[in-house]
């Protein structure tokens, strides 16, 4: 089983940045571990669906975002640290959101929820005016 906990919410002014963190523990079906998960963020609302934010593919490193989000926020991956990251710049009062990672099997970048199998706890980022 794989466990993903996040870390790094939290309250910022409007223009600031954070980082999120979401660190693997455990494998997989077969042993798979971090290496091979392609990962994802997402976040949600009160009301709302979950919406896509950024995936990293584990086979070529391979990115894709939210055409709504990209170029302020950046998704990374450090293999040897089961570790993978979202950095949010210029952070907007719509941007305040539980935020989610979460893991597939999958080799290429996924945009759906549905198709994650492992999900982090979520962290509360929360941005002010």
């Amino acid at each position: 089983q794989v466990q993903l906990v996040q870390s790094g919410g939290g309250l910022v002014q409007a223009g600031g940045s954070l980082r999120l963190s979401c660190a693997a523990s455990g494998s997989g079906p077969s042993g798979r571990t971090f290496s091979r998960y392609t990962m994802g963020w997402f976040r949600q609302t009160p009301g709302k669906e979950r919406e896509f934010i950024a995936t990293i593919a584990w086979f070529g490193g391979g990115t894709y975002y939210s055409d709504s989000l990209k170029g302020r926020f950046t998704i990374s991956r450090d293999n040897a640290k089961n570790t993978v990251y979202l950095q949010m710049n210029s952070l907007r009062p719509d941007d305040t959101a539980v935020y989610y990672c979460a893991a597939a099997t999958a080799a290429r970048t996924l945009q759906m929820s549905r198709e994650y199998d492992y999900w982090g706890q979520g962290t509360q980022v929360t941005v002010s005016s």
